[in-house]
């Protein structure tokens, strides 16, 4: 049995403007939106960041760029594109997410439902778990959202 493990990361800033919602693991929440180009889910963007750690294949970068441009915005779209390229089983997702709002811890289990299902795994494999960092940083501060994720995966050797 061959394993690997791979960090993902991202991060964005809340937006002003109210013409999309805030996205988290999938779901809306209430509250500010965040900026980018796509509905700006962090959390998923995380986990794609993570699988190109282990496939190689960056899909956050041109690929994503080259999608937005046809109009395709949907964090839950790029995820997939990652998964083409992944050929590992997925072992364990675990997420922490930095943030003053929204609040997360009521929705953890709403997100796993949706992610487990977007990486067709079973909901008890994906940790997530969410922190003020004591108002330390920007994102504990309120002024955006910040998520770290560790994807471990594994395959036969053949």
């Amino acid at each position: 049995m061959e394993f690997r493990c791979a960090i993902g990361q991202d991060s964005h800033r809340f937006s002003d403007k109210k013409n999309k919602p805030l996205v988290l693991g999938g779901i809306e929440f209430e509250g500010k939106p965040l900026l980018a180009n796509s509905d700006g889910d962090v959390v998923l963007h995380a986990v794609t960041n993570a699988i190109s750690g282990i496939t190689g294949v960056n899909i956050l970068g041109d690929i994503a760029d080259s999608m937005c441009q046809q109009g395709i915005t949907d964090s839950k779209e790029y995820l997939k594109e990652a998964l083409k390229y992944l050929d590992w089983e997925i072992v364990n997702l675990s997420i922490s997410i930095e943030c003053k709002i929204p609040k997360i811890s009521p929705r953890i289990k709403e997100m796993k439902l949706s992610i487990a299902s977007l990486l067709n795994i079973s909901e008890n494999r994906i940790g997530i778990t969410a922190t003020t960092g004591e108002g330390l940083t920007a994102f504990g501060q309120g002024l955006g959202i910040q998520v770290f994720c560790i994807l471990t995966v594994k395959r036969s050797l053949s």
